[in-house]
């Protein structure tokens, strides 16, 4: 034959993955490029020596294309062979073995706003060390700890203090020293398993992707000190992102902006005060950025709640205040930066806390008079709704007394 017989195996992928093209059609097309080029051929005269050439070569062309369908459907973490395994690790930049190498905590302290690089290498004078996760210098002059991985398999011992050399270059104009205030903690010189490293590379698969509103809070999420509810990621009419947060390090909360967002020049100011804006300059060498961040301000809300009962008889309600203080806190104080507060689910938090004094039925009045920030008169809710709007930039603080419960 002249050329190469022109086999097209459709590439149908669906939930079950890639399937194999049927030997009766492997057959068909395998018979239809030889008549092509052979007008005339006849394969299906049985017990002949053409019909058993062209069933060994379908045979051969189906194994080649249950090979090519096992490659497609071992690309998944869940799947894949060891050595895509270890591709898909380089491409997350997850090493196999390298959270069983010895490791220590290091602290690097100096110019405020420098930021360590992943990978920055230090020493003990006999080995060396990578920083798992890097991080800018906070505020009080020194990073938070950090995990260093040995670039060499083994296990050994590291006194405390030890880890002091620098071995990645930095600026000349940078301030910069490490030590490790703990021992480190030595390997596992079995090395990690390949199913190990295969559940790390599957977690690994499961992050938001970078730059989505969902990355940003997890990763300011993990600053210590910023809890859930004063993390708020708003898009800015106009366009750009406004990153409202508070409660960590300014530095380490940039960062965390920083490593989270795909552009920091879409970064807004706030859309209610200029004075809630924070500009921190990291210098991530041999670059300097500005991430512009929105400090989460507070609302303090006090409130005042009337009720009453179709029961004429009832005198427990001197207890009410005692139970509903509790809940309403909890409720109020986790809720998050611009998020309403709801007189519907304040009703199913009274009804619930009284309800081991009273049947909930009884009660034909529920009113809530809430105020903000000590004003004279009360918020009331958003017009057609059950719901107090406050400031979209603060969260809220009610005190443990601050509810007030009284029978009309």
């Amino acid at each position: 034959m002249s050329a190469v017989p022109p086999f097209d195996y459709p590439v149908v992928i669906l939930a079950s993955g890639l399937q194999p093209t049927p030997p009766a059609t492997i057959l068909a097309q395998l018979i239809a490029a030889i008549t092509a080029q052979q007008p005339g051929f006849t394969a299906n005269l049985p017990g002949s020596l053409i019909e058993d050439l062209t069933s060994t070569c379908t045979l051969a062309i189906a194994a080649c294309n249950l090979y090519y369908v096992d490659s497609v459907n071992s690309l998944t973490p869940l799947g894949a062979n060891e050595a895509l395994i270890s591709q898909q690790g380089q491409m997350l930049g997850l090493q196999q073995g390298s959270v069983t190498n010895t490791t220590v905590q290091v602290v690097f302290s100096g110019t405020v706003g420098f930021v360590i690089p992943q990978g920055f290498l230090v020493g003990d004078g006999t080995y060396s060390y990578a920083v798992n996760t890097g991080g800018p210098i906070l505020s009080d002059g020194s990073t938070a700890s950090m995990t260093a991985t040995a670039t060499q398999a083994g296990s050994w011992t590291i006194a405390e203090n030890t880890v002091t050399a620098l071995q990645t270059s930095y600026p000349s104009n940078i301030d910069l020293s490490v030590t490790n205030p703990s021992t480190g903690s030595p390997g596992n010189p079995s090395g990690e398993t390949y199913y190990a490293y295969r559940a790390r590379i599957n977690q690994a698969n499961n992050a938001a992707c970078v730059g989505s509103a969902r990355f940003i809070k997890t990763v300011l999420g993990q600053v210590p000190g910023v809890t859930a509810n004063q993390i708020s990621v708003q898009q800015a009419s106009g366009g750009g992102i406004r990153v409202v947060c508070a409660g960590g390090d300014i530095y380490a909360m940039a960062d965390a902006v920083l490593s989270g967002v795909a552009d920091p020049t879409e970064l807004v100011g706030s859309a209610i005060n200029s004075d809630r804006n924070v500009t921190v300059s990291l210098y991530d060498y041999p670059d300097t950025y500005e991430v512009l961040l929105v400090t989460t301000q507070t609302q303090s809300v006090t409130i005042v709640v009337t009720w009453n009962t179709t029961l004429s008889s009832f005198t427990g309600g001197g207890a009410f205040q005692g139970l509903v203080q509790s809940p309403f806190q909890s409720y109020i104080n986790a809720l998050a930066a611009g998020q309403p507060i709801n007189l519907l689910y304040l009703d199913d938090i009274f009804l619930n806390a009284v309800s081991g004094t009273i049947d909930p039925s009884t009660i034909d009045l529920l009113q809530y008079a809430v105020y903000i920030n000590g004003s004279g008169s009360p918020t009331p809710p958003a017009s057609g709704y059950s719901t107090i709007v406050g400031d979209p930039e603060s969260d809220w603080n009610i005190a443990l007394n601050g509810t007030t419960v009284t029978q009309a």
